[in-house]
């Protein structure tokens, strides 16, 4: 993990292999916005900048020799666009620009980081980013020939904040944040062969171990069969890798708690063939992440407690993984889930909400105020989307207040609806309710499947197929592979509603 600190020193002093500054777009070219360098530095570089390629741009980084008038190595220019109408930049810009500079700088030991934040939000953000940044997963790797690096070793923020409680309070938190997602994204980079429903059982058990409220329980695949959850059983029956159910609980200590209970459950299908209604080759290539939402929820439960939120918050972690094989589910096949309600299986690589709807089920009669499910949900996500913007559906209220979270953490996340008019689409000849309907409105469809089984409990959906698993290149905090959505935004509601 890169060390992390605040300072107040002058940048023109500051002795590090990288010292970063921002720049911005302007009508009539690019700006260098560092107030503490020396005039005559920032007007070179604004004049030579398009011979340099330097336009200030999101997402830019650039590097050029620092000069005698630093005490730094290298000065490195991390883009911010445009400035808002007030002058200022919002701060999921200034947490991109800070990523998207130490991303760019692995392999070097020391960077100080000086970039325009003036308030306490600006400044979390800025920390926030600089740790997201710092990421690579080189778990099999043999040898470093690729030409990865490791991240930056240090990073030295300097604000003239750096000396109040809620700045330094803001480096824990990121510290905190940056830990869960940068583990969520660990476990969604995982190898399949490696990270199967009982290792993935283990790693939450290993994650929780020495965390303060937390406490783990393990259902496996007799104890799920013998229990009625048949959903976890019947998409997990097709493998040799037997389902699980995770059910993870976080008490705040005496004299912090609350009575309000909010339950997390998240999808884990560990690998998803699609079952006997087969992907074609090329869909299944990212299916080692299709576990991202029981990842991210691991992953906030973990930050909950170790921030010590006074919000009970349970957790209900839906493994398994979608095999064809002779003991598989088969198209036409009959259900029951846990609680009673049956499900015709019309299509077995919907599989993801019929394990969802056990993981539900048992949440609400566990008795909780507040329900939100995470999940790589539908491929209709991503069309409707893209692959950056996640859906959430539901509870308006809730709904709502997911988005905000989600605004305020810097995730894209957009409300979507659940027309009642929709609902015939999963309507069964046979059982409660079908598992698949046609393709148009295919992520309301999955919702209103989902809806089915919260009963009156206040409830939110977040179908995260498309933002889970970043399959291009790396822009601002975000490197390729897992992206550890989802951490943030739950965190920040989780926080929202404690506060309340």
């Amino acid at each position: 993990m890169t060390d992390l600190s605040l300072s107040s020193k002058n940048p023109i002093a500051v002795r590090a292999d990288a010292l970063v500054v921002a720049t911005a777009k302007t009508s009539d070219g690019v700006a260098i916005v560092a107030d503490h360098l020396p005039a005559e530095l920032v007007t070179e570089i604004e004049a030579i900048a398009p011979q340099l390629g330097i336009t200030g741009a999101r997402d830019e980084v650039r590097k050029v020799p620092a000069g005698p008038r630093l005490k730094a190595d290298v000065l490195v220019l991390t883009g911010l666009g445009e400035r808002a109408q007030d002058g200022t930049f919002d701060p999921e810009i200034l947490r991109r620009a800070a990523g998207a500079a130490t991303r760019e700088l692995s392999g070097v030991a020391s960077a100080a980081l000086s970039l325009p934040a003036t308030n306490d939000a600006e400044l979390a953000a800025v920390v926030e980013g600089a740790l997201l940044g710092a990421y690579r997963f080189d778990r099999y790797r043999s040898s470093d020939d690729d030409g990865a690096k490791e991240p930056v070793a240090s990073v030295e923020v300097l604000t003239t904040l750096a000396r109040g409680a809620k700045a330094k309070a803001a480096v824990e938190r990121a510290a905190v944040v940056a830990d869960a997602v940068h583990a969520t994204r660990d476990l969604v980079n995982a190898a399949p062969n490696e990270l199967y429903p009982a290792t993935f059982a283990d790693a939450a058990k290993a994650a929780a171990k020495d965390v303060k409220g937390l406490k783990v329980t393990v259902l496996d695949d007799k104890q799920l069969a013998a229990g009625g959850y048949g959903g976890l059983t019947a998409v997990g029956q097709g493998s040799s890798r037997g389902p699980r159910l995770v059910k993870m609980s976080y008490t705040p200590a005496k004299g912090a708690r609350s009575a309000e209970k909010v339950a997390l459950v998240g999808k884990g299908i560990t690998f998803d063939t699609g079952g006997i209604s087969l992907k074609p080759s090329a869909s299944m290539e990212t299916m080692k992440s299709d576990m991202a939402g029981a990842a991210a929820v691991l992953g906030t439960m973990v930050a909950v407690a170790r921030l010590g939120l006074p919000v009970a918050v349970t957790a209900y972690l839906c493994l398994a993984e979608n095999m064809p094989s002779g003991t598989a589910q088969r198209p036409s096949d009959v259900i029951t889930i846990y609680g009673g309600k049956t499900v015709e299986v019309l299509n077995t690589d919907a599989e993801g909400r019929v394990v969802m709807a056990d993981g539900l089920a048992s949440a609400v009669e566990d008795g909780h105020d507040v329900i939100v499910d995470i999940a790589t949900l539908t491929g209709a996500q991503m069309v409707a989307l893209g692959p950056y913007t996640a859906g959430v559906m539901g509870t308006e209220s809730v709904r709502d207040d997911l988005k905000a979270a989600a605004d305020a953490a810097g995730e894209l996340v957009w409300p979507m609806p659940l027309p009642d008019e929709l609902r015939p689409n999963i309507t069964s000849k046979v059982a409660d309710v079908a598992n698949s309907g046609p393709r148009w409105g295919g992520m309301l469809n999955a919702g209103l499947f989902l809806r089915t089984f919260v009963g009156d409990t206040p409830w939110a959906h977040l179908d995260i197929a498309g933002p889970s698993f970043n399959e291009k290149g790396a822009h601002g905090y975000t490197a390729p592979g897992g992206t550890g959505v989802g951490v943030r935004t739950l965190l920040t509601y989780l926080e929202t509603r404690a506060a309340s």
